[in-house]
């Protein structure tokens, strides 16, 4: 029986040991998929009375719209960004982290 416990993420089947958890990840989602994700990031932030994390939330969402809009790749470095400012902010309880990691799921962070 192994005492080694890895929490981090895996792509692809090869996690193996004692309560390993075999993820696939499928980055590159469709641009749609992310939209609605980060549209409802906003809106659950919004709700929750997390304005300025909100902002972050918008920072993503805007640059999902700008990048389909001139139909160029999202700007990872941006996103991801605004992603781990909402990240700090938020408590594990909170509905919107869940939504954050969706989130950086689907756009491979």
């Amino acid at each position: 029986m192994s005492t080694f416990n890895f929490h981090g993420e895996v792509s692809g089947p090869s996690n193996f040991g004692d309560g390993g958890r075999i993820e696939i990840h499928h980055h590159g989602a469709s641009p749609t998929e992310a939209l609605s994700l980060a549209t409802e990031l906003v809106r659950q932030l919004r709700n929750e009375g997390h304005s300025a994390l909100a902002a972050q939330a918008e920072t993503v969402r805007g640059e999902l719209v700008e990048a389909e809009e001139e139909q160029r790749p999202a700007d990872h470095g941006r996103i991801r960004q605004a992603l781990q400012t909402i990240s700090l902010g938020l408590t594990a309880s909170s509905g919107g982290l869940a939504l954050v990691q969706e989130l950086g799921h689907l756009i491979g962070h």
